[in-house]
Order: structure tokens, then C-alpha cells, then sequence
């Protein structure tokens, strides 16, 4: 069972865990750097924050709930923060992993979801608690709640790099079967092609975002100290490069898709025309033949020379349009 609210103290020489009723004691400290991290915002979680903190409102309501589109809210004395990070589901969909920030002079909130039912409850945590193994562990030490959030956003976009990394290798086995002609099933290969799209424009999507959020950030001076603003301009750079390669793949995977509905088009442009070549043939027989069955000639027995003579008439027409379909070249 998930705790509501994990508090730690992050000092040079290691970090310790505390209880939401210690926060105020920590906040009045002059040393360490509190990190708050907020597994599930319920009713009881937001009344500690806002008790703890003094939080607006408006922050809280924003974190207890899902927010489609990420956001930032600069206050007096601290920032608020929405990003998305991506998680693949079933059948190509893409899960938006909510990860919200409250990041002040020496303090940095971390709050998840909520998230679809769909994703696994460790999914939400993978990058917060990465970053806490690298602090319990020694490797990183952050100074400051700008250089541990740093660390955190960090490793969305590297989660974000790996989810186009692995779209793209699916975009490459795509593209094999369609140069290779062997499709198999045309209704499934189509998803499959437009699941690897969807896959690499949402990723694409969030990025972008995530770059617009850090980019306004990173032009508030007072809301970002001089040696931080370095942390935040890197953000803005690598949320920049994931959405270029998501961009590239993504113009690769079309040319992959063009190439195969040419190749389709061409398909069917060509038996369009081999069905047009043999109606065109079998038209004039159709209509002699039509002409001999509205009972207009009767006969009391096969008179051959006549039955010989109409079927060399009806090869001759039909032989005189497959020669002219031959030289207009639609076979």
C-alpha cells in the first residue's frame, strides 16, 4: 500500500525520512533541502500541503485532478509545474503520466496522477524514486530544489527519447515489410502503421509542451535564481531535442506510409484497368448476344453457317479491341 505523503531531508551526507507533521520544523531549518513526494493527492494530502506550505488554492485543486495539458503557475515565493511523461498501453494508446511540481527556495514537492486505471501504480514513481536511489546511494547530491527537480525532469525526457527509440524500431520493421511486398493482412498493417504514428506524435506532443512550460520558466527571473537558470535552459534544450527526433521519425514513418498507399493505389489502378480491358472485350459479344436472345430471329433448328458466321464475327470484334487496348498500352 502506497504511503499519501513521503517527506525526506536531503543533506551533504545523506538523507533521512520524516512524517508530514515534521514539515514545519524541516521548512524552518536553515540547512538541507526538504522534498515532499506525493504518491496519491487525496483531500487529506492537499489540507497537509496547504497547511504545511500555504499553497494557493487554485495549485492544489490543479494537482489533486488530471490536467490534458501541461501548465506553469509562478507565485511570490514559489512555482507550480504540470508535465506529462508517456507510457504505452494496449493497442498503441498512449497513457499521459501527470508528474506536478511545487518548486521553492528550499523545497520541491513532487505530486502524481492521478492517472488512468489502465497504468500500473509503479509507473507514476519510476522517475522520482530513480532519482531517490541515485541521492540514497551517494551519486548525486542535488543543492538545491531546482537541481533535483532538474534531475527529475531529466529523466522524463530520457524516458521520452527511449519511447521514440522504440517506436522507430518498430517504424523500421514496418518499413521492411513494405519495401519487401510482404504486407499480410492489409485492414492490420494499416493500424499498425498508424499506432506507430500516433506513438511518435504523442511523445512528439508532450515534448513540445514540456518545451513551451520550461521555455516561459526559464524568462522568469523571479522565479528562477541566477544559478539555477542554466538547469532550466538545458530542460528547454533537451525537451527541444526530443521533439526534433520525434519529428524526424515521424516524417520517416510517413514516407513509409506514402510509399505504401502508392504502392496500393498502383494496385488497384492496375486491375481497374485489366477489369476495363476485359469488360471492353466481352462488351460486343455481350451485346450479339443480347441481340440473338430478345427472340426476334427464331429458327426451328441450329442453322450452322449462321451460328459459325456470328461466332466469327464476335472473335473478330474482340480481337480488333484487344489489339487496340494493346496498343494504347493498358496491358
Amino acid at each position: 500500500m502506497l504511503r499519501r505523503m513521503d517527506v525526506r531531508l536531503i543533506l551533504p551526507n545523506g538523507v533521512t525520512t520524516h512524517t508530514a507533521d515534521e514539515l514545519p520544523a524541516l521548512l524552518a531549518r536553515d540547512d538541507g533541502l526538504v522534498w515532499v513526494d506525493v504518491p496519491t493527492c487525496d483531500g487529506e494530502a492537499v489540507k497537509a500541503l496547504g497547511a504545511a506550505f500555504g499553497f494557493h488554492p487554485l495549485a492544489l485543486r490543479d494537482a489533486s485532478v488530471r490536467n490534458r495539458v501541461p501548465k506553469i503557475h509562478p507565485y511570490a515565493d514559489h512555482v507550480f509545474i504540470v508535465l506529462h511523461a508517456p507510457h504505452f498501453g494496449a493497442r498503441g494508446h498512449v497513457h499521459y503520466v501527470e508528474l506536478d511540481q511545487f518548486i521553492g527556495p528550499r523545497y520541491l514537492v513532487t505530486v502524481h496522477g492521478p492517472a488512468n486505471p489502465a497504468v500500473p501504480p509503479d509507473v507514476p514513481l519510476r522517475q522520482t524514486r530513480d532519482v531517490l536511489r541515485r541521492i540514497e546511494s551517494g551519486r548525486f547530491v542535488p543543492g538545491s530544489a531546482f537541481e533535483l527537480s532538474y534531475a527529475i525532469v531529466s529523466a522524463i525526457t530520457r524516458l521520452q527519447e527511449t519511447h521514440v527509440e522504440d517506436v522507430t524500431a518498430e517504424v523500421w520493421r514496418l518499413e521492411q515489410r513494405v519495401t519487401a511486398g510482404h504486407l499480410g493482412n492489409p485492414e492490420q498493417f494499416l493500424e499498425e502503421l498508424f499506432q506507430a504514428r500516433h506513438g511518435l506524435l504523442a511523445v512528439r506532443t508532450m515534448a513540445t509542451l514540456g518545451g513551451a512550460i520550461y521555455g516561459r520558466l526559464a524568462g522568469l527571473a523571479r522565479a528562477v535564481p541566477p544559478e539555477a537558470h542554466h538547469l532550466v535552459v538545458d530542460v528547454v534544450d533537451q525537451f527541444d531535442r526530443v521533439r526534433s527526433v520525434a519529428d524526424g521519425e515521424r516524417e520517416y514513418l510517413q514516407g513509409v506510409i506514402e510509399f505504401y498507399k502508392a504502392r496500393t493505389d498502383t494496385k488497384m489502378t492496375i486491375a481497374a484497368e485489366r477489369l476495363a480491358v476485359i469488360a471492353a472485350i466481352t462488351l460486343p459479344i455481350t451485346a450479339l448476344s443480347s441481340v440473338y436472345g430478345m427472340n426476334l430471329i427464331v429458327s426451328d433448328h441450329t442453322q450452322v453457317p449462321h451460328l459459325v458466321a456470328v461466332l466469327v464475327i464476335m472473335a473478330v470484334m474482340s480481337a480488333t479491341l484487344l489489339g487496340w487496348a494493346k496498343r494504347q498500352g493498358w496491358w
